[in-house]
């Protein structure tokens, strides 16, 4: 996304500087300052003219404030509807001016992720902050590097992967280590099973993690709802048990945590624009082209905001990202999910083949009801 700056240019002997400066919105938005020479400031704020006089007002007397006013040749503004609009134009402006050091001058880290590293020919689970284009599933993102320790430790208690990092060279003779003593991994170091018995195992992890849990779910389920047919109790009881297990596994899974190639969802936030909401759409761990859904009426008469979301929907071409972009627009969506500034809402989606449009649509009225009291 490419942003559209509101430019004001600045004379030489900075006449006008003031009288252009009162006439600035005092809105949130994100700005530039630009230099005669070297590079731009870049800040955002949430009132932009109250900010603008701060840096660029004449000054009687010296002071520690930070003052650019005999500096500036061009100002640059983008107003902005909400803190995660202002947070992405951010980004944007950052990585286009400042392509070296722009994640420091963020601040933006990137997330943890659960990696279940299927390159590896006995495939393991570790955590990492970056993605990689060799072949992994990757789970997340999470709100905490111990956050995703403690799901990563539970759900492996449910299957018998390796935990062990090293890479591993099979023998009889391999000293093992003590989940394969307890029976909670497959030992596949001291050549207990194979590589295409591991890979089964391996398999079943995979399916848990893109599914949420439910391909275990369904599976205890039926074979405890099989066992009360057969009014065998206690082991219908025993598979209850296990079925209670892996819930409480997956209530410790953070909410935005998923396979990210199905982390689908829609972020919606107010917009700097009258009679309208912002959506920030992701689709299979991708960020698509942000979309503006206005209330305004057309030829006298309203459209229903369903009739709206589906022409968005169905005319919105999928985008991909690189792998980089990816991150750190997840880095960025994370960032603002998991803090306690956020604002709008979040609605994840199961599929956008079967889009939930009447949840959109309560979300959408949500959002804008909270903007009616404001004076944009």
């Amino acid at each position: 996304m490419v942003p559209v700056m509101t430019p004001i240019e600045v004379s030489e002997d900075l006449s006008g500087l003031d009288e252009a400066i009162a006439q600035v919105p005092n809105s949130p938005a994100v700005f530039l300052l630009w230099p005669r020479t070297g590079d731009p400031y870049l800040a955002k704020t949430t009132l932009l003219r109250r900010r603008l006089v701060r840096l660029l007002k004449e000054r009687e007397r010296p002071s520690r404030l930070l003052n650019l006013r005999h500096t500036v040749r061009r100002i640059e503004y983008q107003l902005t509807g909400s803190a995660f609009e202002s947070a992405v134009l951010m980004y944007e402006l950052a990585r286009r001016y400042f392509p070296k050091t722009y994640l420091d001058l963020l601040k933006l880290r990137m997330p943890t992720y659960i990696k279940l590293v299927i390159a590896n020919e006995f495939p393991r689970s570790q955590l990492t902050t970056h993605l990689g284009r060799a072949p992994a599933l990757y789970c997340g993102p999470f709100r905490s590097r111990a956050s995703a320790e403690k799901f990563e430790s539970q759900f492996l208690d449910l299957f018998q992967l390796r935990r062990c990092q090293e890479d591993l060279t099979p023998s009889p003779e391999h000293p093992g280590c003590i989940y394969g003593e307890m029976g909670m991994c497959l030992r596949p170091c001291q050549q207990v099973v194979g590589p295409d018995e591991y890979l089964h195992e391996t398999g079943r992890v995979a399916e848990f993690l893109k599914t949420g849990g439910h391909s275990l779910l369904d599976i205890i389920g039926r074979a405890r709802d099989r066992y009360s047919e057969e009014m065998m109790f206690e082991e219908a009881a025993r598979q209850h048990k296990r079925f209670e297990k892996v819930q409480e596994v997956l209530k410790l899974r953070d909410e935005l945590a998923h396979d990210i190639g199905r982390l689908h969802g829609v972020a919606i936030t107010s917009s700097a624009a009258p009679n309208a909401v912002e959506l920030w759409i992701v689709r299979e761990g991708q960020w698509q082209t942000p979309q503006r859904l206005s209330f305004e009426v057309q030829e006298g008469k309203p459209v229903s905001l369903d009739g709206k979301l589906r022409d968005v929907f169905g005319a919105m071409p999928v985008r991909q990202l690189t792998m980089r972009e990816r991150q750190e627009y997840l880095a960025l969506l994370a960032r603002w999910y998991y803090s306690s500034w956020r604002d709008g809402e979040w609605l994840p989606i199961e599929s956008f083949d079967n889009l939930p449009y009447r949840k959109l649509v309560h979300a959408i009225s949500r959002v804008a009801r909270r903007d009616l009291p404001r004076d944009r």
